[in-house]
C-alpha cells in the first residue's frame, strides 16, 4: 500500500471518529435530567421566620411534602413521656436511615424545629395533624399530640416518631437540612 493511501485511509478514519464523538455527545446528554428536574431536585432556602409556635408549615421539594413545625416547650416535654411509647425512640432503624444529627428525642438540629417528610412510612399516605393533647376520636386518652395517619391508623409523636405495634414499620424520614441563619434552612444539603 502506497503511502498517499495510507495517510488519506487514516485521516478518514480520524475525521469518521470525531463526527461520531459529535453526533453521540448530544444524545449521552440528553440521558442526563433536565434542567428543570436538577433545579427541583437541589437545595432550596426555607424562611421559618413566620412560623409561630405550636404552627406547621409545608413546603413541597423533590415532589414530596416537608414539613417544618415549630415546637413549644409543652410539645418538648411531651417527647420525654412518649420515649417509652415509640418503637424507635433515637432513630436507629436502618430501613428509614436518620442522619446521625437527628439520632435524639427530637429528632432535629434544634429542638425547637421538626423538619420532616410528611410521607407515613407504611403505604405513602400523608397524615394529618393532632397537635391537640387529650382524647380525641381514633386516638388514645392519654395522647400527648402528634401525628395520626388517616389511611390505617399509625400515630406519631410529635418528633414524628411511630408508637410500638402500628402498620408503619419506622418514625417518619429527617431529610438533609442545615440552619443557615438564625431564620432559614437550606432544605437538601446535609447538617456536617
Amino acid at each position: 500500500m502506497d503511502s498517499q493511501r495510507r495517510i488519506w485511509l487514516i485521516a478518514a478514519g480520524a475525521a469518521g471518529c470525531v463526527g461520531g464523538a459529535g453526533a453521540a455527545l448530544p444524545f449521552a446528554e440528553s440521558l442526563g435530567p433536565s434542567a428543570k428536574a436538577r433545579a427541583e431536585g437541589g437545595p432550596i432556602e426555607v424562611d421559618i421566620s413566620a412560623l409561630r409556635p405550636a404552627e406547621k408549615m409545608t413546603v413541597l421539594w423533590r415532589g414530596q411534602p416537608i414539613w417544618f413545625l415549630r415546637r413549644t416547650p409543652a410539645m418538648l416535654a411531651s417527647l420525654e413521656h412518649t420515649d417509652a411509647l415509640v418503637a424507635d425512640p433515637m432513630s436507629k432503624n436502618q430501613d428509614v436511615p436518620t442522619p446521625t444529627w437527628a439520632q435524639n428525642r427530637w429528632r432535629s438540629i434544634r429542638p425547637e424545629y421538626l423538619v420532616v417528610v410528611g410521607i407515613c412510612t407504611h403505604l405513602g399516605c400523608s397524615p394529618v395533624d393532632r397537635f391537640r393533647p387529650g382524647p380525641q376520636p381514633s386516638l388514645p386518652a392519654n395522647w400527648d399530640g402528634g401525628f395520626l395517619c388517616p389511611c390505617h391508623g399509625s400515630e406519631f409523636d410529635l418528633a414524628a416518631r411511630v408508637f410500638k405495634n402500628m402498620p408503619a414499620p419506622a418514625n417518619l424520614p429527617v431529610p438533609p437540612y442545615r440552619f443557615i441563619g438564625e431564620h432559614k434552612i437550606l432544605l437538601g444539603e446535609a447538617q456536617a
